[in-house]
């Protein structure tokens, strides 16, 4: 498994219940996650003590009991500034267990010795983006969300990139790529996240187990001759991560050489001494 056990202002404090218990900087939040299934004792007295708690709704949905909770604040990554907030459906607008991706990709870049174009697709807030372009690439950032967009250009102020080489724009993901094939665009590495489901601008219906396969081979058309890296993550239930290594080594292994390498990405849980898993991604490098 890759851990991201590097945080300072994250800490994954304990979980139990289908609930994690989390710092997020100097507040403390209680959010649902269903890979908690044990009912181990809750111990830590925070549990009691949060600053907000994400509910379900039995009819769907859910709310935050946010107490004294601000209504946004920042975290750090190293030198990475991300400005967190509490959204709809338990979210923060930052996946912290990324951040072993967000070196993975940094360290790749820096050792290039060249300079490497990134796509970064379903791009979300940016925080990979911000990774790559503070580690020296120029990134095209791509979502199909407006506000996800201009969060991350939030994100690239707060951490000092607001005049970085990041190409911001609002697209369905698929879309954006066919007209980069048509322009004869080409990118050294790419990034993608996409949603287990969802609905494009046209009520398109998207699914993972079904989409990803002819996504990732449309995506094979905006690589450049001398590519440096493929990084797909998931978060599908029961999308083993070998399924990804088998799509990687059929499309960009079997063009280019190189390998796949695929795992479970997770976080130490402080109280236990253990790791919750967090889904999983495939890397792929020339």
């Amino acid at each position: 498994m890759w851990i991201a056990d590097k945080w300072q202002d994250y800490e994954l404090i304990d979980c139990s219940s289908g609930e994690k218990l989390e710092r997020w900087g100097s507040y403390i939040l209680v959010r649902p996650d269903p890979q908690a299934i044990w009912n181990t004792p809750r111990a830590n007295r925070l549990w009691e003590k949060r600053d907000a708690r994400y509910l379900r709704s039995e009819s769907g949905g859910g709310s935050w009991e946010k107490g004294g909770l601000p209504s946004s604040w920042s975290v750090n990554y190293g030198e990475l500034c991300f400005n967190v907030k509490p959204m709809n459906f338990k979210h923060t607008g930052l996946f912290p267990e990324q951040a072993v991706n967000w070196d993975w990709a940094s360290k790749k870049i820096r050792n290039a010795g060249r300079h490497v174009s990134v796509l970064n697709l379903f791009a979300y807030t940016g925080a990979a983006t911000l990774a790559c372009a503070k580690a020296g690439a120029s990134v095209c950032h791509v979502d199909a969300a407006k506000g996800m967009v201009a969060w991350g250009k939030e994100n690239a102020s707060a951490s000092g990139l607001s005049d970085a080489p990041i190409r911001w724009i609002v697209d369905d993901c698929a879309k954006f790529v066919e007209r980069e094939i048509r322009r004869g665009r080409k990118y050294d590495a790419l990034i993608m996240d996409p949603p287990s489901y969802g609905r494009g601008p046209g009520g398109e219906i998207w699914k993972l187990e079904k989409d990803l396969w002819p996504f990732v081979l449309l995506c094979r058309g905006v690589l450049s001759d001398d590519p440096l890296f493929v990084l797909i993550n998931s978060y599908t239930t029961g999308l083993s991560p070998s399924v990804l290594t088998y799509v990687t080594e059929s499309i960009f292994t079997a063009d280019f050489g190189g390998r796949s390498e695929s795992s479970e990405i997770g976080l130490p849980v402080t109280d236990s001494g253990l790791v919750l898993p967090c889904g999983a991604s495939c890397r792929w490098e020339a």
